[in-house]
């Protein structure tokens, strides 16, 4: 899907053939989800060339969690805005957490998943430090516009007008908002941390008090490069 993922296991006691299957995994995401392909089933259901019924379990589950997303934003994420099917915004999370649960399930107590730099970490970085995610500011190269820890499991995912422009769609007004450069969201699954970062770029304006309610933990950068932290 254009992007580069890579795995950080510590610690040991992860068969090396279950991180074969990851990267394995992760080319077969790419194959079925993307928008770029026209043999993939998400362009093929888009296409009408393909019923979502027929597709396989992976895309018609993530498909129903896009709606649920849908729903759970008040609309501004949606897979299905702009006239065209594209769930891009809750697949290369989903991704990302899939690759981390299968790791835990065969061992992983230390890792991080990097996708595109959306992250999910879980233990410690070292057995006495926890995690520590920087966050690029999308104004100033090679700046941080902040940093983030934690262990556990820590989920930090960032969306931002740096790399792709104004690429997100404000499904209710049609426009491509412009009030924040960056919205990085920090939980603890990357799955919903993508999503929701991407949902608040859409929202513009009313993304903080939205994140509040959630008691979600975010750094945005307006457009003229002010950071506003919310934890």
């Amino acid at each position: 899907m254009g992007t580069v993922f890579s795995l950080d296991i510590r610690g040991g006691g992860v068969d090396p053939d279950v991180v074969e299957e990851q990267i394995a995994f992760t080319h077969d995401v790419d194959a079925r989800f993307s928008t770029f392909r026209a043999d993939s089933e998400i362009s093929r259901i888009a296409d009408g060339r393909l019923a979502e019924s027929s597709a396989s379990a992976d895309v018609r589950d993530v498909l129903d969690r896009c709606r649920a997303l849908q729903r759970d934003t008040d609309g501004f994420f949606d897979a299905f805005a702009g006239g065209r099917l594209d769930p891009s915004g809750y697949v290369k999370g989903w991704a990302i957490q899939t690759v981390s649960d299968n790791l835990v399930a065969a061992g992983s107590t230390r890792h991080c998943v990097n996708g595109g730099g959306d992250v999910q970490c879980v233990g410690s970085a070292t057995l006495d430090e926890p995690w520590r995610v920087g966050i690029a500011h999308p104004l100033l190269p090679a700046t941080f516009a902040d940093v983030v820890s934690g262990a556990g499991s820590l989920a930090v995912a960032t969306s931002g007008t740096a790399e792709r422009g104004r690429h997100v769609l404000d499904p209710h007004s049609g426009d491509r908002p412009d009030m924040w450069a960056s919205v990085t969201v920090v939980g603890t699954r990357i799955d919903l941390t993508d999503a929701y970062a991407t949902a608040c770029l859409a929202m513009g304006p009313s993304a903080p008090a939205w994140l509040r309610a959630r008691g979600l933990t975010a750094v945005l950068v307006r457009g003229d490069g002010t950071v506003m932290r919310i934890v």
